[in-house]
């Protein structure tokens, strides 16, 4: 009790008649402030805070030098990780704020909310742990209390009466807000929330825990809305019925980092707000706020290029405060300092006003927790992985560009691709730099507080991350519901490294492919087996076995794909279609000792099965189509035979949609354009086809016409019609030249003119 010998003598007064009761709204700079200053005059003996009870260990932690918020204490089930919760704090929290100030001045400090243990094992309908005093219960404290003052906005309210409110006395505001919340509480209840009545039963026991150990110089720092119920008179009897037979679950705690974005959610602890950005500069900035913010939001128009001058600035803060004057606003609020910000370093546009919304008023701000929080330990063997490999957790998304060649990059790579079969997606591939190499990948990187509740999830597969994502291989493997899924798993092994994890995957995927007779399942698991053997150069993996299974499904791929294909519907046949050209590009990344023009190279067999496919009776148009157009790109079909074949697909005993079906499976799809405007005889052919479609017919075809001709490139489009304008004396030798861009034959000595350049972009491997 010495401590409050040099108070006020009014606190002290306060302080006599009982624990100081501090009602705050969560997220709040006004609240966080006023918390700051009455916790300054009454100089408590002791701190509690609304929070689970089992944080008491962790509060220790708030004062280490390392930690930054936005923070969330996160708490998870031992046997079930994915039930989770957060209690997040930002730094112009009122309960941050209190818990800083009891560490700086060694205050011993509790949390008194009801434990995670029993939030964690009670029914979500009853309730998940989250406190929203500030308006999130059936009866909306603020909004009522704005409507009693005649307001219609209950956000503004709050602003003109507690966060732009100087007072000389600091508990004032919080006497005021607990007499209004005893006066909603008297009409409303308890809000419709029966685990309210819980939760502020056990605070009661914790206050009364504080009390016998330290007397009444008790400091609460709570939601207003629980302030009546804390103080009311109540027997500790009645207090503990409330909790007699609550579930329980086994939980564990820990400090996690936290986001602005994600304090803009209605998620975990207390209420998300909208503007968690403009809040933290109120608090960072309680002098001259408007002129600071206006500030910021010119340097951040700078520097997306937008020009903005110092008398930008002046004008749009002579604005917000004008605005504020004819509101009858004591001091302008974030409506004000948009308004203006649109009207004058906007000129007017939502375009840049979106950017200061997303950037400021919300803000990317990432926490920092000191390494000596407790966690899993394969969160711990992740810190160490990134730490080594220099990747930072960020909450705004980023690219990441990787060279595979290069030690750090692929350890990167295969962390990544671990993660993302551990199911933490920290990183998403993204589409990089073009070109075909194996040896570039993109990333899009962002960290979200959730993965922490996944990466704990994850630790039932191992203690690091590679061991947990091995372990996790070999499960699915034994669950893939199909072969796709197998080698699709099989190609994530490789990706991530995980070798050890590629027997048990191989071998299942051995078994299903030879007990899978469908070639159409054949056919869609071979491609993820082709990219993986292709990886696995690049990283320099193993994949000799896998090789060998990759050959087998091909062989039997080129067996069962011609009797399957025949008799499809038009729907099926377009499926068809894409697979045949997965498959295609599939075995020409197949290691294969013999050359390719040799006839027993699995290149060879596999143009065979494309030529019976090229000549099926009963095999769709749209398949037949394709595998001549195979068959001419890979140089084993001569032009006059495709000639040939292209006639009798349009002669005119062929149904017009069946023809048209042909043409879409020839031409369709890149480089069909540029085929036809060099070869005037399939373009001669189309032609002829074309107007001899009845009219009756046309408009059955046309659709099927307009999606293969649309997809072309506008340029080709326009050469195609150029050609065709001329009509039937355009085809015929060289009849191309006249076609601006393009010759009757190739031009070498023009041709070899381009090596210099691309030796020079590409590098010196390439001949000059």
């Amino acid at each position: 009790m010495t401590a409050l010998a040099t108070a006020p003598a009014e606190s002290r007064a306060r302080q006599a008649a009982g624990p100081l009761l501090l009602g705050v709204r969560h997220h709040g700079p006004g609240s966080a402030r006023g918390v700051a200053a009455a916790l300054d005059a009454a100089r408590p003996d002791a701190v509690l805070i609304e929070g689970p009870a089992e944080a008491d260990a962790l509060a220790a932690l708030a004062a280490d030098p390392e930690m930054r918020p936005p923070v969330a204490l996160l708490a998870h089930a031992v046997d079930d990780p994915g039930r989770a919760a957060f209690w997040p704090f930002a730094a112009f929290s009122p309960e941050w704020t209190a818990l800083r100030w009891a560490l700086a001045r060694d205050v011993p400090v509790r949390f008194v909310d009801l434990p995670a243990a029993h939030t964690l094992a009670a029914d979500p309908t009853w309730g998940d742990g989250e406190d929203e005093a500030d308006g999130s219960a059936p009866v909306d404290p603020l909004a009522a209390l704005a409507r009693a003052a005649g307001r219609e906005d209950p956000e503004q309210w709050w602003e003109d009466v507690v966060e732009h409110r100087g007072d000389t006395d600091p508990l004032a505001p919080f006497e005021a807000l607990a007499e209004a919340m005893t006066a909603l509480r008297e009409r409303y209840g308890h809000g419709g929330r029966p685990r309210d009545l819980v939760r502020e039963a056990h605070m009661r026991l914790k206050l009364r825990a504080a009390r016998k150990e330290f007397g009444d110089a008790v400091a609460v720092v709570c939601g207003a809305w629980h302030v009546p119920a804390l103080a009311r008179r109540t027997t500790a009897t009645a207090d503990r019925a409330l909790l007699k037979g609550l579930p329980k679950a086994k939980a564990e705690l820990t400090w996690v980092p936290w986001t602005h974005r994600r304090l803009a959610r209605r998620s975990g602890y207390g209420a998300g707000i909208e503007s968690p950005g403009w809040y933290g500069h109120l608090f960072a900035a309680p002098d001259r706020p408007v002129e600071r913010w206006m500030t910021k939001v010119a340097g951040l128009l700078r520097e997306a290029d937008h020009p903005v001058s110092s008398a930008h600035v002046i004008e749009a803060v002579r604005l917000a405060e004008t605005l504020a004057a004819l509101r009858g606003r004591p001091r302008p609020g974030l409506a004000e300092t948009t308004d203006a910000v649109r009207a004058v370093l906007c000129e007017g546009s939502d375009v840049p006003l979106a950017l200061v919304r997303d950037r400021l008023v919300v803000g990317d701000d990432l926490g920092e927790v000191p390494a000596t929080a407790p966690a899993v330990p394969l969160q711990r063997d992740l810190d160490r992985l990134r730490r080594s490999l220099r990747l930072k957790p960020e909450a705004e998304e980023r690219e990441l560009d990787l060279d595979l060649r290069g030690d750090t990059d692929a350890a990167r790579s295969r962390l990544l691709h671990r993660l993302r079969l551990l199911g933490v997606d920290w990183g998403l591939p993204a589409a990089g730099r073009t070109g075909t190499g194996t040896f570039r990948e993109s990333w899009r990187l962002r960290w979200q507080p959730e993965l922490h509740v996944r990466i704990a999830e994850a630790g039932v597969w191992g203690t690091t991350v590679e061991a947990a994502a091995t372990a996790r291989a070999e499960s699915l493997a034994l669950t893939a519901a199909g072969l796709a899924e197998i080698t699709g798993l099989a190609e994530r092994c490789l990706l991530g490294g995980l070798t050890d994890a590629l027997p048990a995957v191989l071998g299942a995927l051995a078994d299903r492919a030879a007990l899978d007779t469908d070639a159409a399942h054949l056919a869609d698991a071979l491609p993820a087996l082709a990219r993986a053997l292709r990886y696995g150069d690049v990283r320099g993996t193993d994949t000799a076995a896998l090789a060998d299974v990759a050959t087998g499904l091909a062989e039997r791929i080129r067996v069962g794909l011609p009797p399957a294909c025949a008799g499809l519907d038009a729907d099926a046949a377009d499926r068809m279609r894409e697979r045949l050209d997965a498959v295609h590009t599939a075995i020409a990344l197949l290691p294969d000792p013999a050359p390719a023009d040799d006839p027993a190279a699995l290149a060879s067999r596999w143009a065979g099965a494309l030529r019976r496919l090229a000549g099926g009776e009963r095999v769709p148009g749209v398949i037949r189509g394709r595998a001549v157009r195979l068959l001419l790109d890979e140089g084993r079909l001569p032009d006059d035979e495709t000639a040939r074949l292209m006639g009798l697909a349009l002669s005119p005993g062929t149904p017009p949609a069946d023809a048209a079906a042909w043409i879409d499976g020839f031409v369709g799809g890149p480089g069909g354009g540029l085929l036809l405007v060099h070869d005037e005889r399939l373009l001669a052919l189309l032609d002829g086809w074309l107007t001899a479609v009845p009219a009756e017919a046309f408009t059955d075809v046309l659709p099927l016409l307009r999606r293969t001709f649309g997809a072309y490139e506008p340029g080709v489009r326009r050469a195609l019609g150029e050609l065709v304008a001329r009509g039937p004396e355009a085809a015929g030798p060289g009849s191309a030249a006249r076609v601006p861009g393009f010759a009757a034959a190739l031009d070498e000595e023009r041709a070899d003119g381009v090596l210099p350049l691309l030796a020079l972009v590409l590098g010196p491997e390439v001949p000059a």
